[in-house]
């Protein structure tokens, strides 16, 4: 098999910056750098020197050493924008939206809310005035409280978010503490009628390592949404999504444990 053709400059900066994503914030040497590169200093000197012009490593003015730069975690945090996570994850949403027959929504956080940022209709279409674009409370909406239990918010910080709900539709602390509770020990969280009456969702945080960047959700009439429903649906979101999320991506660990295989 011929080997692939390989710009060694670009190879030994692509390992510099590996090495330098693996000393983490304290940072390393230049021969203790060149070394994991497996390069030699005057050429490792080089490539950090052009790696620190473009913002993708750092030095310590103190200590000399070198570490990753901001460059480095923009460029990662920027592949999860809102556009490209509904890009990247609407074939996951229509396959479950298709497997549940249910509507599904994609969300992420947006200061003291959740943005709907993608939203998949199934044939039999309920009425849930949602749009993408929307942007709906975190204390009403299985999303908001999916991602407040997946970012480990405390009990003490829970009250705020009670904050931003209409008049009309009043939750109580004691009710938001309990839904957060349960979908840290059981990987989804649960609304009934309290973001849009007779209307139920389930929802659940999609996590980068131990970051919660979305949620999604699965809306159906309230009087179909029995306990039954619920884990029957959590057990299709890990078959037809957790298969589907790009590389990085997953769902939130306790998911699995709740929905029974």
């Amino acid at each position: 098999m011929a080997q692939k053709p390989v710009i060694e400059a670009v190879d030994r900066a692509l390992a510099l910056l590996d090495a330098l994503a693996g000393v983490g914030p304290a940072g390393a040497s230049l021969a203790d750098l060149a070394e994991q590169a497996d390069v030699n200093k005057s050429t490792a000197y080089r490539a950090l020197s052009t790696l620190r012009l473009r913002g993708f490593a750092d030095q310590d003015d103190a200590t000399g050493f070198y570490r990753l730069g901001t460059a480095a975690y923009e460029l990662g945090d920027r592949s999860y924008s809102p556009q490209n996570l509904a890009q990247a994850l609407h074939p996951a949403l229509v396959t479950l939206s298709r497997a549940a027959q249910e509507l599904v929504h994609l969300g992420v956080v947006s200061g003291d809310q959740v943005l709907y940022v993608d939203k998949v209709e199934p044939e039999r279409s309920i009425r849930v005035s949602s749009s993408v674009g929307q942007l709906v409370p975190v204390a009403s909406t299985a999303m908001g409280r999916a991602l407040l239990a997946a970012r480990n918010v405390p009990d003490e910080l829970l009250g705020g978010y009670l904050n931003e709900l209409p008049a009309s539709r009043p939750v109580s602390l004691e009710r938001l503490r309990t839904a957060v509770h349960q979908a840290r020990g059981r990987g989804y969280a649960v609304e009934l009628g309290e973001n849009e009456p007779d209307v139920a969702c389930i929802g659940t945080a999609i996590m980068r390592g131990t970051v919660a960047v979305a949620a999604l959700s699965v809306t159906a009439l309230e009087a179909r949404m029995t306990d039954a429903r619920q884990q029957e649906l959590a057990g299709l979101v890990v078959r037809e999504v957790g298969p589907l999320l790009p590389q990085g991506l997953s769902l939130l660990s306790s998911l699995h444990g709740s929905a029974g295989g």
